[in-house]
């Protein structure tokens, strides 16, 4: 639950008060505000669909994506943006893409300078071009034409798509890398994320679903395969050292991501927290969400870093740390002005730190009870941080008039910047006003903001 403001923290937003007008200016993000006062929400109707709006507190334009009559063939479906692991944009940011209530991914064209939303060549007009690949998908970082992912009916198989042909080519059947105990029949994998060259392409596998998955299997388009079982801790492969782990540990995997740099894998873990595996080596660390260490299991990959919020003494504490050493974190807000504020959390993404460690991290905040109250500052807030260590600014964009359902997963406010840091995909159910989904829960649908 969020505190209750008490009277120092009262007087200590209005002695803020006077600097409001100085919180604004900052690079890359000029136009957004940077303060720390409460900004009411307004309440607001749901915009209509591909109509450019302002935010009424913080006057970010944005754009609706979606409504229940987007595609036709599933009236009243709800619809989520792909999470912060991958990236849902184009290289040229003038596509994206989203997922469906059954978990089927369509691509849509966007202009950067209109905020116009469109459909694809070949497409039915106001229609998603359908991708043929499962869920966890991920834009290259190098080809705007080119989405990498695994197949439909062979799901152990890594696959391109490529969006002006409609073709699909197959990369490397995962089956066929001599991974050890071989793969049962009928297993899945998840997590398809690329390093910032294309080089190198990543997937978690040998579960019936993501949290009993024992393998990370790595394609190097100039190497080959290789792959670490987590439950023997075993490493083989085609290249890169060969051998036991040097830790020895066993897990199963929720979630596996490349670094930008192809260099490191973070590897999540239920209940835990997660490990970092030196790709080439047999180098595997343990970063245990206990005893100080603060290492919980969301977050954003950068070139190099890893970016989550330390749950700790106020909720916009986010700690960055160097992959390589994992246990000497930096707080990217220093020193956490006073007063300490709880009760939000954090979903953050960060494609564009993809190519540099020090570009904004960008996210939302939501409550964990479905509270859409604002009464303290960043509640339920799309933001950015600085990441470069220079200053500690906090850019506050809008509102996301997002609701958490326990009940449903897909109304977090999933959040995917694209890859230039300049437009930030978000889902939200605007304050529940978008209606039932089909299925009887709560709909929520896509939108766009322009952060720059």
């Amino acid at each position: 639950m969020k505190n209750s403001p008490t009277p120092f923290a009262l007087c200590f937003v209005l002695a803020l008060a006077h600097v409001t007008a100085l919180g604004q200016g900052i690079s890359p993000y000029p136009n957004a505000i940077t303060d720390r006062l409460v900004h009411t929400k307004t309440a607001m109707l749901p915009p209509a669909v591909n109509t450019v709006f302002s935010d009424p507190d913080f006057l970010t334009s944005m754009v609706r994506v979606t409504n229940p009559n987007t595609d036709p063939t599933h009236s009243g479906a709800f619809f989520l943006n792909p999470t912060g692991m991958a990236s849902g944009w184009s290289a040229d940011g003038q596509k994206f893409y989203l997922v469906r209530e059954d978990a089927v991914l369509l691509a849509f064209g966007f202009d950067p300078s209109t905020m116009a939303v469109h459909s694809l060549p070949g497409t039915e007009a106001g229609r998603g071009l359908r991708i043929p690949l499962r869920m966890a998908a991920t834009f290259s970082f190098v080809d705007p034409d080119l989405i990498y992912g695994t197949l439909l009916k062979a799901p152990l198989t890594m696959a391109t798509f490529r969006l002006s042909t409609g073709l699909t080519s197959p990369l490397l059947d995962t089956t066929q890398c001599g991974v050890q105990p071989a793969l049962a029949p009928d297993v899945n994998s998840d997590d398809v994320t690329v390093s910032t060259d294309d080089n190198r392409v990543v997937i978690s596998e040998g579960g019936k679903e993501y949290g009993s998955h024992m393998f990370v299997v790595v394609y190097d388009k100039r190497f080959g395969c290789r792959w670490y079982n987590t439950q023997t801790g075993q490493i083989g492969g085609r290249w890169g050292a060969l051998g036991q782990v040097s830790n020895g540990a066993s897990y199963l995997i929720r979630h596996s991501q490349i670094s930008g740099s192809g260099k490191y894998i973070r590897i999540s873990v239920d209940g835990f927290g997660y490990y970092v595996w030196e790709v080439a080596s047999l180098r595997v660390t343990a970063c245990p969400n206990k005893g100080g260490k603060l290492c919980p299991g969301y977050g954003a990959m950068g070139y190099n870093t890893w970016v989550s919020a330390a749950g700790a003494v106020d909720e916009m504490n986010t700690l960055k740390r160097p992959l390589g050493n994992v246990t000497v974190p930096k707080e990217l807000v220093a020193p956490l002005p006073l007063p300490h504020y709880w009760g939000m959390e954090k979903n953050f993404a960060w494609s564009n730190g993809h190519f540099n460690d020090k570009s904004p991290v960008c996210g939302n905040t939501y409550s964990y009870d479905g509270d859409t109250s604002v009464t303290q500052p960043y509640d339920g807030e799309m933001f950015c941080m600085e990441t470069d260590g220079l200053r500690s600014t906090i850019w506050r964009f809008a509102h996301n008039r997002s609701v958490w359902h326990p009940c449903c997963y897909y109304t977090l406010p999933f959040a995917n910047t694209s890859q230039d840091g300049r437009f930030l995909l978000f889902t939200s159910s605007w304050d529940d006003q978008v209606g039932a989904a089909d299925t009887g829960g709560p709909r929520t649908d896509v939108w766009i903001a322009k952060l720059d």
